[in-house]
Order: C-alpha cells, then structure tokens, then sequence
C-alpha cells in the first residue's frame, strides 16, 4: 500500500499522520470487501505501507488515472475541515495493496516523505 500526501497542503505531523492513518484504513476496508484474496495476501504478508509526497493536486490526480488504469485499487481522503484546511480538501490519496512491479511505474518517482 502507498499513501501519498499532499505537499503543498504544508499539513502539520499530527495531521498528516492522521490523514495517512484515514487512508489506510479506507483502503483496507475497500479491498477486505471488494477483493478478499489481495486482501488476505496483504494481511498476511504484514500489511507494507509507504508514505511519499506529491507536490500538487494535479500531480496526486494524474497518479490516481495511471493507477485505475493498471487497476490498482485508490481511495482518496478528503478532510472534514475541522481544523488545517477546508472541508471536502484532499489531503491523501491511498493506492492498492500491490505488488512492487505493479505499483513502481505509478509512484516509483515521488520522494519519500
């Protein structure tokens, strides 16, 4: 699983730490129940996450196309404007569980973060 962050959003620790748990969490719901198999392979191969940082929004969509077109699973998280940035803003996009040649050509060039 891949969570990327929105860098120019400049979120403080807690709150992208937050938005990356939401991410998470949305996905693996998602995947438990629409694809139990790639589910189950995740879970039981210790549920690998990674964090990176896109520098725009138009950056996270376009990665978002790449992924649904190599039918890697994406969820995206959007705030509920409680406290850094307005409601409905995106702050996360999370993408698969999948394996490391499938998700690479997709997130294989954005910084850790």
């Amino acid at each position: 699983m891949v969570l990327v962050v929105r860098g120019e959003l400049r979120l403080t620790t807690g709150k992208v730490a937050a938005q990356v748990a939401h991410g998470a969490v949305m996905l693996a719901r998602r995947i438990e129940r629409e694809s139990p198999a790639r589910f189950a392979d995740w879970w039981k191969n210790g549920q690998r996450k990674i964090v990176l940082e896109a520098s725009t929004l138009s950056e996270m969509e376009e990665l978002e196309r790449s992924a649904r077109a190599r039918r890697i699973p994406t969820v995206w998280v959007e705030d509920a404007g409680l406290t850094e940035v307005p409601p409905g803003t995106r702050t996360c996009l999370a993408l698969g569980p999948a394996q490391d040649f499938e998700i690479d050509p997709v997130t294989g060039g954005l910084p850790l973060l």
